[in-house]
């Protein structure tokens, strides 16, 4: 219980209590993310539908609550990521070194502004069609990746991805598998989450040479947008 009162502490801006925790408890809380996940899709589609009167609306509300529960974590990930990406002009120094830099740069703004653009009409198609269990689903399908580029890639500093390394067993990944074959019985669409995930994990490989936070996050806010292209498609 402990281990997924930290994962929701860490990964959203729900209030919880304050409590004392090590570095194994706090990386053993990784293994929670899809359910934290689940919990972000709850409140995400009861958004769309406490707006389901006008799909604009909804959308809007939708979006905000996906933004805000999750305190723009992911975003931030996909901002430092572009930026590291459009600076680096393939020096790896340089790279590490704007991944670092806490400040966002203008190819992280626009990363941004795409995302949440691309978000709201997305969700609004979702809305339109009344597409509500995938509204639930995505969030936790999007956070299974954590766990499978945890274990598969090479971390690419000692930061947070390093941490968590050893705690992701495979146990985890076979039975989070096992639960997104069950969603998959109310949204078949989700079983596409496998390919999207091995595609961020080679892209990440091939252009930065291994995983960080900021790969996570970015990686979650894509995985969402091409499941939500998938409700429409």
């Amino acid at each position: 219980m402990k281990s997924l009162l930290l994962a929701i502490q860490f990964l959203t801006r729900l209030p919880l209590p304050a409590f004392v925790a090590s570095d194994a408890e706090f990386a053993a809380s990784m293994r929670w993310f899809p359910l934290v996940g689940l919990l972000i899709g709850a409140l995400v589609a009861g958004a769309a539908v406490a707006g389901r009167g006008d799909a604009w609306v909804g959308a809007l509300a939708a979006l905000v609550v996906w933004v805000g529960v999750s305190g723009a974590l992911h975003l931030d990930g996909l901002a430092d990521l572009a930026d590291a990406r459009g600076a680096a002009h393939g020096d790896p120094a340089r790279l590490l070194a704007v991944l670092a830099d806490p400040h966002v740069g203008s190819f992280g703004v626009v990363a941004i502004g795409l995302q949440l653009i691309a978000k709201l009409v997305l969700l609004h198609a979702a809305i339109a069609q009344a597409a509500w269990w995938p509204l639930l689903l995505i969030p936790f399908a999007a956070r299974i990746g954590p766990l499978v580029w945890t274990r598969w890639l090479p971390p690419l500093h000692a930061g947070l991805a390093a941490r968590f390394r050893d705690a992701v067993r495979p146990i985890d990944l076979v039975l989070w598998a096992l639960a997104l074959s069950v969603a998959a019985l109310r949204w078949p669409m989700v079983l596409i989450t496998p390919l999207l995930l091995a595609g961020w994990g080679l892209y990440v490989r091939r252009a930065i040479g291994g995983i960080s936070g900021d790969g996570h996050g970015a990686g979650i806010e894509l995985v969402e947008t091409l499941l939500l292209a998938a409700v429409v498609l």
